[in-house]
C-alpha cells in the first residue's frame, strides 16, 4: 500500500499536464511516482528535465539505457523500477527474450561484448557502496567513449534516485508494468510486486 496517493491529472499544472499527457501517449499510462511527486512541481519538473537529458539524448541506444536502468533496479532492488524499465525496455525494442535474461548478461549469448561491459558497469556501481572498478572502466572504454560512459554512468545514477524514492514511498505500481514484468521477469529474476501491489498492507 503506498504512502502517499498520486495527484489526480486534472489538478496539474498545465506545463506539466502536458508532459504527463506525452507519457501516458507514449507509455500508455501516467507513472504514479512522478503523480506523487508533483506536489513539489519544481522537483517533478527538474526531474522530468534530467529523465529527458540521461536516457533520451545521447549517443548510446536508448533499448541499451533501459537495459541499464533495469539491471540497476535489480540490484537495488526497488520491484516498481524493474516492472517500469522492463516496459521501457521492450517499448525500445529489446526483445521480451533480453528483458528476461538481462540478470544473466554475463553468460547469455543475447547480449554482445559492448553491452555486457556497460550492463557490468552498471550492475556494479548501482551497488551500496559503489563496487565498480578501473577495471569496469577499462572494458567500458573499449567500446564507449568518455562522453558515453557519463551516459551510462548518468543511467544508472538516475534510478539511484528513482530506486530510492519509489522504494520508500511504497509506490502502486500500475497495471500495464506489472503485466510486463510478469511477462518477462518473473521466470528468471523471480519478480513479484511485492509492498507495490495495490493488495499489499
Amino acid at each position: 500500500m503506498p504512502h502517499m496517493q498520486p495527484i489526480p491529472p486534472d489538478e496539474l499544472p498545465d506545463d506539466i499536464s502536458e508532459r504527463f499527457a506525452h507519457y501516458k501517449k507514449t507509455r500508455g499510462f501516467t507513472p504514479n511516482s512522478i503523480q506523487t511527486m508533483v506536489r513539489r512541481p519544481n522537483i517533478v519538473r527538474a526531474f522530468m528535465q534530467l529523465n529527458q537529458a540521461v536516457l533520451y539524448e545521447g549517443t548510446v541506444s536508448e533499448e541499451l539505457k533501459m537495459l541499464i536502468s533495469l539491471i540497476s533496479s535489480q540490484v537495488a532492488g526497488c520491484r516498481y523500477c524493474q516492472a517500469h524499465m522492463a516496459n521501457l525496455s521492450r517499448i525500445y525494442r529489446a526483445s521480451d527474450a533480453k528483458i528476461a535474461a538481462v540478470w544473466e548478461f554475463e553468460t547469455s549469448p543475447l547480449f554482445s561484448d559492448a553491452e555486457r561491459a556497460a550492463l557490468r558497469l552498471a550492475y556494479h556501481g548501482a551497488m551500496t557502496p559503489s563496487q565498480a572498478t578501473q577495471a569496469d572502466f577499462d572494458e567500458a572504454y573499449r567500446y564507449f567513449s568518455e562522453e558515453e560512459v557519463v551516459e551510462i554512468v548518468a543511467s544508472l545514477a538516475l534510478f539511484g534516485f528513482l530506486n530510492r524514492w519509489n522504494d520508500t514511498m511504497a509506490t502502486e505500481i500500475e497495471a500495464l508494468p506489472a503485466q510486463v514484468a510478469n511477462e518477462t521477469l518473473a521466470s528468471g529474476f523471480s519478480w513479484e510486486p511485492g509492498k507495490h501491489n495495490a493488495d499489499s498492507t
